[in-house]
């Protein structure tokens, strides 16, 4: 009997210590932070994009100049 009553008495406490973190998903403030740590993380990843795409642009033009200085050479 009394771990039955330890273990609801667990179990109430637990829930009671844990609720304002599920509440905190429901509120105005967490949907903006939210909405920002998104929109930054988005930038991040098309910046990285474009800096991806700018360093195979560069790799292919010193290709390019290194092939057309073999031909040249010939």
């Amino acid at each position: 009997m009394s771990k039955s009553i330890t273990l609801a008495g667990a179990i109430i406490v637990s829930s009671l210590l844990l609720s304002p973190f599920a509440m905190a998903e429901e509120s105005q403030s967490f949907v903006a932070q939210n909405e920002a740590r998104h929109t930054v993380f988005v930038e991040h990843q098309e910046a990285l994009a474009a800096q991806a795409k700018e360093n195979l642009k560069t790799q292919q033009a010193s290709a390019s100049q290194q092939t057309d200085a073999t031909a040249k050479r010939t």
